[in-house]
């Protein structure tokens, strides 16, 4: 798969395309690109999902955060890396990431229309989704594109909602399920358990001292979820398949609270050297929030359950 950054010339090449911020690539986003996927097939094109970094609602929260109304961008469900990841396994031949800045936000819808999706992408066929806006203000929606789709010559399509349980599948409804603490929730509107990707640092060793040898890997983004996890871990050394684990979210406030949040994984009966792995590591179950504790004796023993009640899970729930 091919991906692109930044401002675009002029395509020698003809795209199928959709275009969303695709967070999370939950079972809409893949019912989507499934469509542009066969799409392309038919006409004989290649496959492009178009996005954006930042998510265009991180930009304008940093450019104003104080203003009144102004409500913080939603966590982020998955890493770029994730993203290109799904997108490919999705079938994407390209993945153009349009930088979202000052003078991306100043686009008209015309000259998007004109300078991203004719002249730069080649654009042979367009679906987005029935409530789609873009361009400066908001002010360009589907009938837009459908006259600029006379216009320059290419087809238009819109996307119907994909429901479960009679409600619409988006990335806010994951986001919520995660927050509530239902996993299983959230793996059926994604298609899979949650996971995190990202590779091992070192830190303050303090798992470690307590007896829990502790993997650690940094969030760069709020993460969606918070507490103490089940979880399985891929990619660990000399090991094939998913590893038990148990696994932290959040600030570590009983010793050297933190400032960002950090992502720490006890695996249950592994103790090799895992510095500068990389690492995925699938949710499964909700175990606490994350509490502050009086002293590390009581952290200790905390823990000690936590790693219990996650051998009783993988006991009774076979998984693995």
């Amino acid at each position: 798969m091919q991906v692109t950054h930044g401002s675009l010339g002029t395509s020698n090449q003809r795209h199928a395309i959709t275009i969303g911020n695709f967070d999370g690539v939950h079972l809409g986003h893949q019912a989507m690109l499934a469509h542009v996927r066969q799409q392309a097939n038919r006409l004989g094109v290649a496959a492009c999902a178009l996005t954006f970094e930042p998510h265009p609602r991180e930009f304008f929260f940093a450019q104003s955060p104080a203003r009144e109304g102004q409500t913080a961008p939603p966590a982020r469900l998955m890493r770029l890396s994730q993203k290109l990841a799904a997108l490919r396994a999705a079938g994407m031949d390209r993945v153009h990431i349009a930088r979202f800045d000052r003078a991306f936000a100043a686009l008209s819808p015309e000259a998007f229309i004109e300078r991203v999706l004719v002249r730069g992408l080649g654009c042979a066929w367009l679906m987005v989704g029935r409530d789609f806006r873009f361009g400066a203000k908001r002010a360009g929606d589907l009938s837009t594109l459908q006259a600029a789709a006379l216009q320059h010559h290419f087809e238009i399509d819109s996307m119907p909602d994909v429901l479960q349980n009679a409600a619409r599948i988006s990335s806010s409804r994951v986001r919520a399920s995660l927050q509530a603490g239902d996993l299983s929730g959230a793996a059926d509107l994604l298609g899979a358990s949650y996971a995190v990707t990202a590779r091992v640092i070192h830190g303050e060793k303090l798992g470690r001292t307590l007896g829990f040898a502790t993997a650690n890997l940094p969030l760069p983004q709020t993460p969606a979820l918070t507490g103490i996890f089940v979880v399985q871990v891929l990619g660990v050394p000399g090991r094939a398949g998913p590893q038990p684990a148990v696994a932290s979210v959040g600030l570590r406030p009983t010793v050297n609270a933190l400032q960002r949040p950090l992502l720490e994984v006890h695996l249950l009966d592994y103790d090799g050297d895992l510095y500068g792995q990389r690492l995925t590591v699938r949710f499964l179950h909700r175990l606490r929030g994350e509490e502050k504790y009086v002293g590390l004796d009581a952290l200790r023993a905390a823990i000690a359950t936590d790693v219990l009640n996650a051998r009783r899970y993988f006991a009774n729930d076979n998984h693995g």
